[in-house]
């Protein structure tokens, strides 16, 4: 197929660790304990909104004040401890409270379950074709934890958001290649879901894989199944490469749309 053809030759060209930067996910690189890596991973995806600039400054800020082991930071904090780390955090509409919310649902998870990913395994069932039972048990649990409101850092899965930034983390945590680091070893890279962003929204219509108006989660669902077609055991694998555009100066979305037809 001349379509799949065109991407596999953009998935090799630019699904590289040297097109990473400016991308929230060059911060997992600095932890290889998996326990750091996934609260880390967790806290850039949840600040992936906004200027790249200012993502990367946020992240990079509470990152820093966690110290060398985020994972040992929570557990060695208490309430009081982490809403003084947090005091004056802004990153657009969210604020300090929001982040220590967040963090506290973090640490109650750690301490139910030992690890992020024990949590959301918890929550996927044997007969799951996605991840979005897995999302909705582990963001639950996190909000049940958070001693406060964490606000839109923490997407309701059951309001049929997109959860970009959610699914994001997934395909960072669950995927492993030149780009993702991987680490959730017992989700298949299968079960994910596209990152649903605007960009790829409208990528998607542009090589018709949805004509829907929405960028919701059955927009998102969608997508992942025209993907699926190409990828059955990785639909996101495409992802990366292809959110490269509008980014990169040498790629042009029109040349890309040529290719393909």
């Amino acid at each position: 197929m001349k379509f799949k053809n065109t991407l596999d030759k953009l998935y090799l060209k630019y699904n590289k660790k040297r097109y990473v930067h400016p991308d929230p996910l060059e911060f997992l690189y600095n932890y290889r304990d998996i326990r750091d890596r996934e609260i880390a991973g967790f806290i850039a995806s949840s600040l992936a909104y906004g200027r790249v600039a200012q993502i990367l400054n946020s992240v990079s800020g509470v990152l820093d004040k966690m110290g060398s082991s985020p994972y040992l930071f929570l557990m060695d904090s208490d309430f009081s401890s982490v809403k003084k780390t947090c005091k004056g955090f802004k990153h657009r509409f969210a604020g300090d409270e929001n982040l220590t919310a967040m963090l506290t649902g973090l640490k109650q998870v750690l301490e139910e379950y030992g690890s992020l990913y024990a949590c959301f395994l918890k929550g996927v069932g044997k007969k799951d074709e996605t991840v979005l039972n897995g999302l909705e048990f582990f963001t639950g649990k996190i909000i049940s934890g958070c001693c406060g409101k964490p606000g839109h850092l923490i997407p309701l899965v059951t309001k049929g958001s997109a959860c970009k930034r959610l699914n994001l983390y997934l395909r960072w945590m669950a995927r492993k290649d030149d780009v993702d680091p991987g680490g959730w070893d017992k989700i298949p890279p299968s079960m994910l879901i596209i990152p649903l962003d605007v960009h790829m929204h409208r990528i998607s219509r542009l090589i018709g894989f949805t004509d829907r108006k929405q960028a919701d989660m059955s927009t998102a669902l969608e997508i992942t199944s025209c993907f699926r077609k190409l990828a059955p055991e990785d639909p996101v694998k495409y992802d990366f490469a292809l959110t490269r555009f509008g980014i990169r100066s040498d790629m042009s979305i029109d040349d890309f749309l040529k290719s393909v037809r």
